[in-house]
């Protein structure tokens, strides 16, 4: 069996590393893949992160080919040292993404192959001469981001080179559109729609204050990319204002946004809450809402 050899990614790649991405994709949220067309643009640049893709000096991609099929594939970006750049990032190094293959009985040489990966992946890093490296699983996909429980083998590979996770965990839930609460009949809370920062907003009014407000994203597939994501949307922002708590607000909200989605044709929501929050995840998960994964965000490896 020929060993495994790491090289840079080239366009021919294309179809096997979308491939393998896009198992990775599935094991975390249902139903959603992505094009060639968004991993390649993903190489490119990110529009989506608005404020740290400014920052990046240099990107590079690299895979692991064993009998001709690309096996393991890694994103990795160099940020800027200057004043511009945000402290945590400045003169930083990140594996953006790494998917790999997981080990089987039948198939040994693949943690050979991302072991070999991660040590060019670390090598490339250390050319960088970068302040610190941080690793992530931000694949170009909604809703996969940080580490996601479900790949054990991306975790492993990343210990075992030396990564520890000093950030937060999130809970990724997820709950089907016609689970949620229904407005009830004679509902007279009034409900204003404008554009939000995360989506579109709901804010609910009484006597002329606001008393809180839900935005729901249903544009998480960005249509010149391709990705499919159709039915999908998530919960940008949901506040209450504290004279609101225990009135059962969040609910309400809640049914006033299922409505809006059901004419947007959404079949699904996404919400994210801190592991540590538990009141807000019994909110959700007493409206609909089950847990989907929990990923791990913050993941640091520091040089020597």
């Amino acid at each position: 069996m020929p060993a495994p050899q790491v090289r840079p990614f080239r366009r021919a790649d294309r179809d096997q590393l979308t491939a393998l991405v896009n198992t990775h994709v599935a094991a975390v949220v249902p139903g959603v893949s992505v094009s060639m067309n968004t991993v390649l643009s993903d190489l490119e640049r990110q529009p989506d992160e608005f404020v740290t893709d400014p920052w990046v000096a240099e990107r590079a991609t690299l895979v692991a080919e064993q009998h001709g099929h690309v096996v393991a594939g890694a994103h990795l970006l160099r940020y800027r040292a200057d004043a511009e750049v945000g402290a945590s990032y400045r003169d930083a190094g990140a594996i953006d993404w790494f998917v790999c293959r997981p080990p089987a009985s039948f198939r040994p040489d693949a943690r050979e192959a991302a072991d070999l990966l991660m040590r060019a992946c670390l090598a490339l890093l250390a050319r960088w001469n970068v302040r610190v490296g941080y690793a992530d699983g931000a694949l170009p996909a909604p809703v996969v981001y940080g580490l996601p429980r479900n790949w054990p083998h991306i975790r492993a590979v990343y210990e075992d080179a030396g990564f520890r996770h000093v950030g937060d965990t999130e809970v990724i839930l997820l709950a089907r559109v016609a689970d949620l609460p229904r407005t009830e009949p004679g509902e007279r809370l009034a409900v204003e729609r404008t554009v939000g920062e995360c989506g579109t907003r709901l804010t609910a009014h009484a006597d002329g204050s606001a008393l809180g407000f839900i935005e729901v994203d249903t544009a998480l597939a960005r249509p010149e990319r391709h990705t499919r994501a159709a039915g999908l949307a998530d919960i940008g922002n949901l506040h209450i204002d504290p004279a609101a708590y225990g009135t059962g607000l969040e609910r309400r909200l809640l049914a006033h946004a299922a409505d809006w989605l059901r004419l947007c044709g959404v079949d699904r929501l996404v919400a994210y809450e801190a592991e540590t929050d538990r009141t807000a995840l019994g909110h959700l998960t007493g409206a609909g809402f089950r847990e989907l994964t929990r990923t791990d965000r913050g993941w640091e490896h520091r040089p020597g």
